[in-house]
């Protein structure tokens, strides 16, 4: 008896609760904006295609449906907001499209970016489940609305039932969420009592197909408007390529002002004790100490630049023409870097240009070596490096050029090698000036 009446507490009790007016009032959000909004951007896309049809009109149908998405993006967000506010669930918006790649203007890396984006894409998808969704909000919301209206009778009856003879006003006519064919009229108190009952009814239907909506619409706007798993993987991605870089310059500074000083002062002190012996055998072993300690202070070195050269932190040409002037082969760097890339793209276009150049010295025989750095491309880096040797390089299997292939593809990077039997070699690498899903 206790679960019974636990139920029908819980059934009866939620037109009163506070969930049940955010519930209404979120449904009453998604009507009014689900079904104008899936208005609009279906008749976008439909012009969107129909201009498409001719090559002139195709600029019009792209610029077209770059503006379909974007509404349906800005819905979504609109969409994102109704829902905190109703259930206190907050969704992640998505990242924003990131701007194509190649073209000269502005507008068109927009435009591109745009229309490459899936999560825009994903939006409009929502835009379209949105309308069934909407519709059957309206109605809970209508529901509500006509059953507290028929709730509200018996008051209207007590008002106005006991009219005067020979008046003209006419029966009360009852309000009900279902066409059935005639109206219903109140002539009596017992038909405004049932009419009360029936009211209620309405008003417990709707509610809870409110909370039922509800539900649905913030499981799509979870499944749709929410960061999808390929963003999520990306944003991970570059979390983790990045916490690894800082971790290794982390490493770099201990080393160099930890290790690093902490030799050079026994070296030091190696060479202070020796100058105090008196004994020729005591000097020969500070000195064989103090060597083996210069040569464990030089490969600390080594290792701590070969983590992150402190160069680098000049910039990456910089890093790169300090790498040259120690190359047997005269090396021509030719840079163009309005803006520097993150750290982690940074230190890995450093690392990868210094070991196609370490493979051009050693392969090539070649007499010059150019390398060229800019970012012609947005939100791309370009490195180049030619030699006029042998040629015949080639990205096969167990190569080192395929493992820098497979390094730069962990950020999105490329790696293009053209090296016919002959030369000259061009080895061209681009990458992201900024991870993919990264806030740097």
């Amino acid at each position: 008896m206790d679960e019974i009446r636990r139920v029908t507490v819980l059934l009866l009790g939620a037109p009163f609760t506070r969930r049940a007016r955010r519930d209404l009032r979120f449904c009453a959000v998604g009507a009014i904006t689900g079904v104008p909004g899936f208005t609009v951007i279906a008749v976008t896309l439909v012009l969107a295609l129909a201009f498409s049809a001719s090559v002139i009109g195709a600029i019009v149908g792209l610029l077209l449906a770059a503006a379909a998405v974007g509404i349906a993006c800005r819905l979504g967000a609109a969409h994102r907001r109704a829902l905190w506010r109703a259930t206190g669930e907050r969704v992640s918006a998505p990242a924003p499209p990131q701007a194509g790649r190649g073209e000269p203007r502005r507008l068109v890396r927009q435009l591109i970016g745009r229309l490459r984006d899936p999560d825009g894409w994903r939006s409009v998808e929502y835009a379209a489940l949105k309308l069934p969704v909407a519709v059957a909000e309206g109605y809970a919301v209508a529901a509500t609305v006509i059953g507290l209206v028929d709730c509200a009778y018996p008051l209207a009856w007590v008002a106005f039932g006991n009219r005067p003879v020979g008046s003209n006003m006419k029966p009360l006519k009852v309000l009900f969420p279902v066409d059935h064919g005639q109206h219903w009229v109140v002539k009596t108190w017992p038909g405004a009592l049932t009419t009360a009952l029936l009211g209620a009814v309405c008003v417990l239907v709707g509610v809870w197909l409110a909370r039922v909506m509800t539900l649905l619409d913030a499981w799509l706007i979870r499944s749709l408007l929410g960061p999808s798993r390929v963003s999520e993987l990306e944003r991970t991605r570059a979390i983790a390529v990045e916490d690894a870089a800082w971790a290794l310059r982390r490493v770099e500074r201990d080393l160099h002002d930890g290790a690093q000083v902490r030799l050079a002062a026994v070296t030091l002190n190696l060479g202070m004790a020796r100058e105090k012996a008196d004994n020729d055998a005591l000097r020969e072993l500070l000195d064989a100490a103090q060597a083996q300690v210069r040569g464990a202070l030089a490969d600390l070195r080594r290792i701590a630049g070969g983590i992150h050269p402190p160069v680098l932190d000049a910039g990456l040409a910089d890093a790169l023409a300090s790498v040259a002037t120690a190359c047997p082969i005269p090396v021509r760097i030719r840079a163009d870097l309005p803006e520097r890339p993150s750290p982690a793209i940074e230190t890995m276009a450093y690392f990868c240009t210094a070991e196609l150049l370490a493979n051009a010295i050693k392969h090539s025989s070649a007499r010059m070596i150019e390398i060229k750095i800019d970012s012609e491309r947005m939100h791309a880096l370009r490195i180049r490096v030619a030699d006029d040797g042998v040629g015949g390089a080639a990205a096969h299997r167990g190569s080192g050029l395929e493992g820098l292939a497979k390094r730069v593809s962990t950020v999105d990077g490329t790696l293009r090698v053209a090296s016919p039997p002959g030369g000259p070699t061009l080895v061209t690498v681009e990458l992201p000036m900024r991870i993919r899903g990264g806030g740097t």
